[in-house]
C-alpha cells in the first residue's frame, strides 16, 4: 500500500453535521477500496481567490491515507460523483519532509 495526502473541499452551505456526513462518505470510499485513514484534519471554512461555481468558499478537510495504488483511479472518479465535494486532490505523500532553504 502507498500513502497518500488527499485534501477535500466541501461545499459551505451544508450545516456541520451534513459536513461530517460527507468526510464519512469520503472515508467509506476509501475503506471500500481496502485503504486506511492515518490522520484526519478538518480546517475549516476558507475563502477561494475565484469562485468555484457560485460558492466563494468552502469547508476543507485533509486526510493521511494508505491505499493501494491500482485503486486511485476509482477513488478520484468516485469523488467527483459526491455532490457534497467541490473538489478534490489525491496525491502521493512525500516519504521525507521538505527541507527548507
Amino acid at each position: 500500500m502507498t500513502t497518500y495526502e488527499l485534501m477535500l473541499i466541501i461545499n459551505p452551505q451544508l450545516t456541520d453535521a451534513e459536513v461530517g456526513e460527507a468526510v464519512d462518505k469520503a472515508k467509506k470510499i476509501l475503506t471500500d477500496v481496502k485503504g486506511e485513514v492515518l490522520a484526519e484534519d478538518r480546517l475549516g471554512r476558507k475563502k477561494f481567490s475565484h469562485a468555484v461555481g457560485k460558492n466563494r468558499d468552502g469547508f476543507y478537510v485533509y486526510m493521511k491515507v494508505q491505499v493501494p495504488r491500482e485503486s486511485v483511479k476509482a477513488i478520484n472518479h468516485s469523488l467527483k460523483l459526491q455532490e457534497t465535494v467541490l473538489r478534490s486532490m489525491l496525491m502521493k505523500a512525500n516519504a521525507e519532509p521538505v527541507k527548507k532553504a
